[in-house]
């Protein structure tokens, strides 16, 4: 197999906007021979995200022959996508958590933010990647009485588990506040650096790394995975999916739910506003800030807005945010806009393991909500001890076959019940629309043509795209992204471009074009 250095000046991602990440010049040593089938692989790991990468460098470096099979370019999905934050506290709070589960899941979960940290340092230090790795403090502030009282049961459980956490004078960002505490030690990185680094070592290591290899299907028979994409087939005796929900029907459609999330680089007209920390608020959902150097430029990122995939309009959280930054800050320029998605699992937690009701030796790893750089480090660490046999802390409380029906059950309803209004409002719910004519440039919408419903859009220059759509996962009506120029689907999350292949989510099909003319 023969292996090629490839330059990229501009990565991909799997939506139309930028984030700071994609500038820059990126060398990656790829795979280009065909692989013929016959060698079995120690292991297969579906997905070039910080999870695919970290799972199979850890598996390469302890001698298992891997394979990774990426469908577009590394860092095409979510870590091309992040805000990049490195915490120790998550979005399932160390209350919410000693409440839903236990005093010493708590604990557990602290021990697991402070190793998912050391090892994105160790990895960095180990394999020389230089990724912008910076220690800072990490401020969560109060501005409503309520918010006080909610966050002085965060500082206790915080401090109880084990965390270095303590009342603060400050919050670290122009925006007044009732009350603050600051976590220490915590971080920031540039993510595609990062992964870049992972997925170099990974090559140096022996690894096999493949892009543009979207695996359609899998099959298990003696003990042997195997996988087929377009142009090539794979075996493995283990098999991992790092693409968030693993693909095709199963429980984790309804235990996980999509979301977006929004956010804003911006150059800020004073140099002395750039905040040197991380900084949270309390809302729902919460706005989040942090400063970068790119290129020598200095940026401040600030995101929020989030809101379940396909139900909300993205251009306004967009200009909801960009009102937000500008209420507090002199902005001189917005020069990045960007969003990315999540999977919030029902009762706050990951599910990292063996894949319930699954063939033997099948991995994965979902539901990290915000917080998937440091989930996403701690799920190769776990996956790659299940395959070589090693026992894990974590693997009981992350277990995907757990079941917590008192801390996840109204979210279980929840979400599941407007999954079930999506599926059939949506059906008896598009516009009748007589002539494409009618339709905007740049836009696309569901619309009745001649009795059929399609997904319509129309390019700057009048030229028109058809799809069939029915979501090729389960079948619910994609809507229209127009700040992303995607199709989303409102109920698991699968996202597919204008010409209808997959960008992400459970879907392995692309959308059907239809013939219009």
């Amino acid at each position: 197999m023969e292996k090629i250095n490839t330059t990229r000046q501009q990565t991909l991602r799997d939506s139309e906007t930028l984030s700071p990440w994609q500038k820059g010049s990126f060398t990656l040593n790829a795979t280009t021979d065909k692989i013929t089938g016959e060698t079995v692989y120690d292991a297969l790991v579906v997905g070039g995200g910080i999870t695919g990468l970290t799972t199979a460098l850890l598996l390469q470096k302890q001698g298992k022959q891997t394979i990774l099979a990426e469908a577009r370019t590394i860092g095409f999905g979510t870590t091309g996508g992040t805000s990049a934050h490195l915490n120790t506290f998550f979005d399932a709070t160390y209350a919410d958590v000693e409440s839903d589960f236990s005093e010493a899941d708590a604990k557990l979960l602290a021990n697991c933010g402070k190793e998912a940290f050391s090892m994105i340092r160790d990895l960095s230090q180990d394999h020389n990647i230089a990724c912008d790795l910076e220690i800072k403090d990490g401020y969560l502030y109060a501005e409503t009485d309520e918010e006080v009282k909610i966050l002085d049961d965060i500082l206790t459980a915080s401090q109880k588990a084990g965390i270095e956490v303590f009342e603060a004078d400050d919050n670290g960002v122009k925006v007044p506040f009732k009350k603050s505490i600051v976590f220490k030690k915590q971080g920031q990185f540039h993510p595609l650096k990062y992964i870049y680094g992972l997925a170099k070592a990974f090559i140096e290591a022996g690894g096999v790394l493949l892009e543009d290899t979207f695996i359609r299907e899998t099959s298990f028979a003696d003990g042997v995975h195997l996988a087929k994409g377009d142009s090539v087939t794979i075996k493995a005796k283990n098999l991992v999916y790092a693409t968030h929900l693993p693909p095709g029907i199963n429980v984790f459609d309804f235990n996980c739910a999509p979301y977006r999330s929004y956010v804003i680089g911006v150059k800020l007209k004073n140099e002395a506003d750039y905040p040197d920390c991380l900084s949270y608020d309390s809302k729902e959902p919460y706005h989040y800030f942090r400063g970068h150097t790119v290129d020598g430029q200095k940026y401040l990122l600030v995101g929020g807005e989030d809101h379940k995939t396909g139900h909300e309009d993205p251009d306004a959280a967009f200009d909801t945010l960009e009102k937000y930054i500008r209420n507090y800050y002199d902005v001189d320029e917005v020069a990045f806009k960007w969003s990315s998605q999540y999977y919030v699992p029902t009762d706050q937690l990951p599910f990292i393991g063996q894949m319930p009701m699954g063939d033997d030796n099948l991995y994965m790893a979902t539901g990290y909500n915000g917080n998937g750089m440091m989930f996403g480090t701690i799920a190769g660490k776990m996956i790659s001890d299940a395959i070589l046999g090693k026992e894990n802390e974590y693997a009981d409380l992350f277990n995907p076959s757990r079941i917590k029906p008192v801390a996840g059950f109204m979210d279980f309803v929840k979400e599941n019940a407007d999954v079930a209004y999506r599926f059939v409002a949506d059906r008896i719910s598009a516009e009748s629309i007589n002539s494409l004519k009618d339709l905007e440039s740049d836009t696309g919408t569901i619309v009745k043509y001649e009795g059929e419903k399609l997904a319509v859009y129309k390019d700057a220059d009048g030229k028109i795209t058809a799809l069939n759509p029915t979501c090729t996962h389960a079948g619910c009506i994609v809507c229209f992204n127009h700040a992303e120029k995607s199709w989303d689907c409102p109920c698991h999350g699968g996202r597919f471009d204008i010409d209808g292949k997959v960008l992400t989510g459970p879907p392995r099909m692309d959308l059907q074009k239809v013939d219009i003319e």
